[in-house]
């Protein structure tokens, strides 16, 4: 089995130079014909970024609308009550609580990818920092998950909102797409991602901020991306 999968990879690095970036549009193309798993995958984008995050004027976090969408089913949790619970419902929350939903939560019953609460819910919604944190599901108003206007915030999440946020490493990584989008979908998508990194630039960023790019399928090799061709319209 090992060996099958040792073939199979090196493969999808046929005619690959791994010194090399590739301009956007080619390394899309790239991506896309090493995508050989039997599911849809996951093109995924990933910077090296010149911060540090242990520093708090080094952060970058923030959300992005993709123009294309995730591809992808994103079922959405609510914390709200009242008038906003039933807002919440008919924008098409798959999950809307308030107490009771603490309380699965705190079970360690998860089953959404994403997680919005109103501001007067977060007192309660609080108490689960240290089940959702770790999960990157924390709701955040600097990310537009703690708000009022419930409906916009779960019809974001369901079109194609990206949370990012760096690492440790000063490395950001997110989904934006599928492969079986089409180039042109996935160029779009790269470079509204892209955008919204650089606008989350932090005030304590010194020097180069964007070092380095590369985009992979789930399953596929990275394939580096030249950052000068983000430029190009």
């Amino acid at each position: 089995m090992a060996v099958k999968i040792a073939k199979r990879v090196a493969k999808t690095r046929e005619g690959l130079d791994p010194n090399k970036s590739y301009a956007l549009g080619e390394a899309v193309r790239l991506v896309k014909d090493r995508a050989k798993a039997k599911f849809d995958e996951t093109v995924e984008v990933a910077f090296n970024l010149g911060v540090d995050p242990r520093h708090a004027d080094q952060m970058v976090r923030g959300v992005v609308n993709l123009p294309n969408g995730t591809g992808r089913t994103v079922r959405v949790a609510v914390f709200a009550r009242g008038a906003k619970a039933e807002e919440a419902t008919a924008a098409g929350a798959d999950i809307v609580g308030a107490e009771d939903l603490v309380e699965t939560v705190q079970k360690g019953e998860i089953d959404f990818d994403r997680c919005i609460a109103t501001p007067d819910m977060m007192p309660l919604v609080g108490r689960l920092g240290k089940v959702l944190g770790p999960r990157g599901m924390m709701p955040n108003p600097k990310v537009g998950t703690v708000t009022a206007d419930i409906a916009a915030a779960v019809k974001a999440s369901k079109g194609g909102a990206v949370e990012f946020r760096v690492e440790k490493a000063g490395i950001i990584h997110a989904g934006v797409g599928k492969v079986s989008f089409d180039v042109k979908a996935l160029e779009e998508n790269i470079r509204a991602f892209t955008d919204a990194v650089n606008r989350a630039k932090p005030s304590g960023a010194k020097g180069n901020y964007m070092k380095k790019m590369s985009i992979a399928s789930t399953m596929g090799p990275g394939v580096k991306v030249d950052l000068a061709s983000l430029a190009a319209s």
